[in-house]
């Protein structure tokens, strides 16, 4: 064990305590791949429901405080957590115990398996989500869904074709707030929609204090290659791996992705536009002069035109969130509207109605059980962080770009098709 690791963990009260649940055999079983900041909430959330049991976790990292703010993360912090939480039916022999792999193989490869939580960097998204369903497990994975368009057209196809339940962890679509202003659009409460404004975030977060460019020894505990994966190989640094990986093309998109794939996927509720993408996008971007590893956009401006003459803008000097430009009016995602007299306007019965969920966790958990789509489809995510990739790829380019949303490629642009997909690292294929 780490030394960083040895320290009590600070297992949270809300796990704790005798509650009603069914027996361990007819909960849902679920396995976890990838327990850093958001993996860890996404298991607490979990164990918050009776309904689930949890038998496996996986993670490349055995224990340290190389997490964001020195947060002490990944598999033996996580695996207190599981059992503080089945403390009471551990000793009465109802639990048997939590499995632990620093592999994702062996996790996917357990029969006893019900689903999965994939909460990974994003290069790591699509091969465990497809071996997952492959596997006959159903499927919740944080966003950005994917690294590339054709991943998350191959993560789509995989889902269909085995019949797998899907959630991406783009939280907005259990909010009853945004789903109430992107009704007001669908409904034409604002007139005709021409125009979506999207602010999302620039720069880069740095969550440590500034490290020495120079390469660094592995740390015990921590399984690099494992981590690498698809990705071409690189010396361990501490800035490549953790929060700040997603400031690296090689595994993230930067802010583009990270939050283009919630407030693009908002734009796409309002507009109507879940299963589709843009004709024709364009934008502009600044990078990294000096920092030794990051290289996604630091400022940004693009612009998406649809099929039907609706725009949306997206940069990082807009405030951040999303609003909806009409003929009539606009509104803003959070409830600011005007008129003012629309933020208290009802939806009627007879007109659009939008998926309504209380919690992306209790929806999984439920369409697992009914076999029906949750609120945020393995498509829906899919389209929604598409239009991040295609951004990034115009800015790179700095050019404007076509797209084909039916055949998903650029039209007449075989440089932009290229950036589509990316090499994978031996032996690491879709």
């Amino acid at each position: 064990m780490l030394a960083a690791a040895s320290a009590p963990w600070i297992v949270p009260s809300s796990v704790l305590g005798k509650r009603d649940r069914p027996p361990p055999s007819e909960r849902i079983a679920m396995g976890f791949i990838g327990l850093g900041g958001q993996g860890d909430r996404d298991l607490k959330a979990f164990l918050g429901h009776p309904e689930v049991q949890v038998v496996a976790l996986c993670d490349v990292d055995r224990g340290s405080d190389r997490y964001e703010r020195q947060w002490v993360r990944g598999l033996a912090p996580a695996l207190a957590v599981v059992e503080a939480n089945y403390g009471e039916e551990t000793r009465t022999g109802q639990h048997r115990g939590c499995a632990t792999f620093a592999d994702f193989r062996e996790l996917i490869a357990r029969d006893d398996i019900d689903a999965v939580a994939i909460a990974t960097p994003d290069h790591w998204h699509a091969i465990p989500t497809i071996m997952s369903a492959k596997s006959g497990k159903d499927v919740f994975c944080q966003k950005p869904l994917s690294l590339t368009v054709q991943e998350g057209r191959s993560m789509a196809r995989a889902i269909r074709r085995y019949g797998r339940v899907f959630q991406c962890g783009t939280q907005r679509r259990s909010s009853a707030q945004c789903r109430h202003s992107c009704e007001l659009v669908r409904n034409g409460r604002i007139g005709r929609l021409h125009t979506v404004q999207v602010g999302l975030p620039g720069g880069h977060t740095q969550v440590r204090a500034p490290a020495s460019p120079q390469a660094m020894p592995v740390p015990e505990g921590l399984e690099y290659d494992l981590w690498l994966g698809q990705a071409p190989q690189r010396p361990y640094h501490l800035e490549r791996c953790h929060f700040t990986f997603r400031w690296n093309y090689d595994y993230s998109g930067g802010q583009v992705t990270d939050w283009g794939a919630h407030f693009i996927d908002m734009a796409h509720w309002g507009m109507g536009k879940d299963t589709t993408g843009p004709v024709e996008i364009q934008g502009s971007a600044t990078y990294p002069k000096r920092h030794f590893l990051w290289n996604t956009a630091e400022s940004f401006d693009f612009e998406c035109i649809y099929a039907d003459g609706q725009k949306m803008i997206a940069s990082n000097r807009l405030p951040m969130g999303v609003r909806f430009i009409g003929t009539d009016g606009w509104v803003e995602l959070e409830g600011e509207t005007e008129p003012k007299s629309l933020r208290t306007s009802k939806t009627a019965p007879g007109e659009v109605h939008l998926y309504a969920c209380t919690s992306q966790y209790s929806n999984f958990i439920e369409c697992v059980k009914t076999r029906k789509e949750t609120s945020a489809s393995i498509e829906v995510a899919h389209r929604s962080v598409s239009v991040a990739h295609l951004a990034n790829i115009a800015m790179r380019l700095g050019r404007r770009l076509r797209w084909n949303p039916k055949e998903e490629r650029f039209v007449g642009d075989e440089e932009a098709d290229q950036s589509l997909s990316r090499p994978m690292r031996s032996p690491w294929t879709l």
